[in-house]
């Protein structure tokens, strides 16, 4: 197989597409049918992330003369189910984008059946003794399907001299036994999973490993099962390629104990593939790997290798050894860099795309253009230059109103930068942010963008007013990050900890060390003692003013906490073991760390937003009578509420709890 990556622009999909020889699991953007494909085409496009099945790809961009529409020719078009829930002329179901429409009368028909033409009738099927008529909708449930066992909702085949006898348009085609060349020595009967009584039996499939919950294929003498996608769509018996093995490999089908050549993984597999000339293994799903890739755990492009070598040590993934004579991902600018195999290619770290042969350009990620000395043109105030000064120490009394309108935090000393004609200003290293940056929490780049609005940032779950990194790719979970949770980069090195820390995902068993909760998404761990931190709690600041105290207050670890202490805020006893604001003076001022900041710590003040068509003003909770917040009744504590910018009503918020629970 010609290994050299090609772009090709075909009519079914907007983006170029490229082939690619791996095997993937997920449901084509054609035909929408899920299984286990071995040759598909790939969206050149990152933030895309479409798969197609080679004959979908590939799917004519005219069809004349079509069995069910004659007279007019049938093009392929996009369809938008949200304003047109029309079925398909030729099966009823409905119809999914692309599609095949007639212009001239808008008789339309989904992909499949423009390509692939049902017949109205079967006179000789494979999975019944008489012929078979087409219909389009059963006016009633009369019966599940004869094959997979499945209630029936769309078109059908039925038996017209047997009683209550039905078919999915898919499963018409297979029998009730099959002979496969993943499985020549004998033949594969289809059972319920129910059948399968015996402890030993394998239930799942053993090419995509995933368990069938109604039907399945099954071969009682050698214990080999077989999904009904992956029947239907069967693994080849021979791959030749290139960039995998320099031999032609052969599908082998017997469970034997291996360590895969090219990730490296031991242990047991029913399905690989195997060259005979020499001792190569490999498993099923890598066959094709990329050769060039980005990932987002790291800032260059990275290559695989047959074998590793000496001198890198630990995944950059999954923080685990690499072992140095198995295949590997390895960074050409970073000698010490590698990715397991598989770490590699996880589409929550790549972005799906294949760089061989396409030139890394690198792409100007500046934030601002230099106009002078000490002044620059930033892309979120180009309305206005902003000065750069060097030399400046705030006083206490303008701590809290000088503020980065990046990060929201208070301006304590240079250098920063200023607009000398309205009160914007950016510390000089959120200045220099990037436009575009690699984070884990999406496999393409996020955006810089100054929007001028509240955000929620997906991970440390805060409120804030100012610079955002929003994805451009497909994972929404983590659209917004704060740049908070966006400069945290591995490995992590925090004062609270004395190992670096890496990132991982939340599971219920792992508490933040900080604050004790069990926070969604992500966490920073050292991976050696157990540590876990949380993004709210990483982000903390480590020094802070506070009204409560002449002197400044930092963030207390609680390692070597002992005896009683009281915050000074609520008059509640705080826990050692969670972190907390203590005097740096030693006056034994203590705060939570919720009661020192609040909800709206990262809102500047006097910023108005609107909520529930409400107009709020972000206020300093400074005077000698606390205010009562106007849905808890409790007294607002924190040192930044929010204040109804309304003389008639002059309510109060306290938490983002409060905000969210008024009517």
């Amino acid at each position: 197989m010609d290994t050299t990556r090609t772009i090709y622009k075909l009519p079914i999909h907007e983006h170029p597409l490229f082939f690619s020889a791996q095997f993937v699991s997920v449901p084509c953007d054609g035909c929408h049918v899920k299984g286990n494909k071995y040759g598909c085409y790939k969206c050149s496009e990152a933030s895309c992330n479409c798969w197609f099945h080679k004959e979908c790809a590939e799917a004519p961009p005219e069809i004349n003369h079509h069995p069910s529409h004659p007279e007019h020719p049938l093009f392929l078009t996009n369809h938008s189910p949200s304003r047109d829930d029309t079925p398909c002329e030729a099966c009823g179901q409905k119809i999914l984008s692309p599609c095949y429409t007639c212009l001239t009368c808008e008789f339309k028909v989904d992909l499949i059946c423009g390509i692939k033409p049902l017949p109205s009738a079967i006179e000789y099927p494979v999975s019944h003794d008489h012929p078979l008529a087409l219909f389009k909708k059963r006016e009633e449930d009369k019966g599940p399907c004869e094959v997979c066992k499945e209630s029936i909702g769309g078109p059908f085949y039925s038996c017209l001299e047997c009683n209550n006898i039905f078919f999915h348009v898919d499963c018409v085609h297979l029998s009730k036994e099959v002979n496969l060349p993943c499985h020549s020595t004998h033949p594969l009967k289809i059972i319920t999973p129910e059948s399968l009584i015996d402890d030993d039996a394998e239930r799942k499939c053993h090419v995509c490993v995933i368990q069938p919950e109604n039907m399945l294929y099954y071969c009682s003498l050698c214990n080999f099962t077989l999904c009904l996608g992956c029947t239907k769509l069967p693994p080849p018996l021979v791959v030749d390629h290139t960039n995998t093995h320099t031999h032609p490999l052969r599908l082998f089908s017997s469970k034997i104990a291996f360590a895969c050549n090219v990730c490296g993984v031991l242990g047991y597999d029913n399905m690989l593939y195997l060259c005979l000339k020499c001792d190569f293994l490999v498993h099923i799903n890598c066959v094709g790997l990329p050769q060039v890739i980005n990932i987002n755990r790291h800032d260059h492009r990275i290559s695989f290798t047959h074998h590793l070598g000496h001198g890198r040590a630990h995944c950059g993934v999954c923080r685990q050894s690499v072992k140095q004579y198995y295949g590997a991902y390895a960074c050409s600018i970073c000698p010490n860099y590698a990715v397991h195999s598989q770490c590699a290619v996880d589409l929550t770290v790549w972005d799906g795309l294949e760089l061989e042969g396409i030139p890394d350009i690198s792409e100007d990620i500046a934030p601002f253009k230099v106009l002078g000395d000490n002044l620059i043109c930033h892309f979120s105030h180009r309305g206005h230059n902003l000065l750069l000064v060097k030399d400046y120490v705030t006083v206490r009394d303008y701590y809290e109103w000088f503020r980065c309108d990046a990060c929201i935090c208070p301006i304590e000393f240079g250098p920063f930068y200023i607009c000398r004609i309205c009160p914007f200003f950016l510390h000089a290293k959120c200045a220099n942010l990037p436009t575009k940056k690699k984070l884990v929490f999406d496999p393409t780049p996020y955006k810089l963008e100054y929007l001028g609005v509240y955000l929620y940032c997906n991970l440390c779950k805060m409120i804030s007013c100012g610079f955002v990194y929003i994805s451009q790719g497909f994972i929404k979970n983590y659209h917004y990050v704060d740049i908070h949770c966006g400069s945290i980069s591995e490995p992590f090195v925090h004062n609270g900890h004395f190992h670096p820390l890496f990132f991982v995902t939340t599971k219920k068993d792992r508490h933040c060390n900080a604050c004790k909760r069990v926070p969604d998404g992500y966490m920073l761990t050292c991976g050696a003692c157990g540590f876990y931190l949380c993004l709210y709690c990483a982000t903390l600041p480590e020094k802070i003013w506070h009204m409560s105290d002449e002197h400044p207050l930092i963030l207390y670890y609680g390692e070597k906490a002992n005896g009683k202490n009281w915050c000074e805020v609520c008059e509640m006893e705080l826990d050692p073991s969670i972190w907390f604001f203590t005097c740096y003076e030693d006056c034994e001022v203590a705060l939570h760390v919720q009661c020192a900041l609040g909800d709206f710590s990262r809102l500047k003040p006097n910023w108005r937003f609107i909520n529930k068509e409400r107009i709020y003003k972000v206020v300093f909770n400074n005077h000698s009578s606390r205010p009562l917040c106007s849905n808890c009744h409790d007294r607002c504590k924190v040192p930044h509420i929010l204040k109804e910018d309304d003389e008639q009503k002059n309510g109060y918020i306290c938490s983002m709890s409060c905000l969210k629970g008024l009517e």
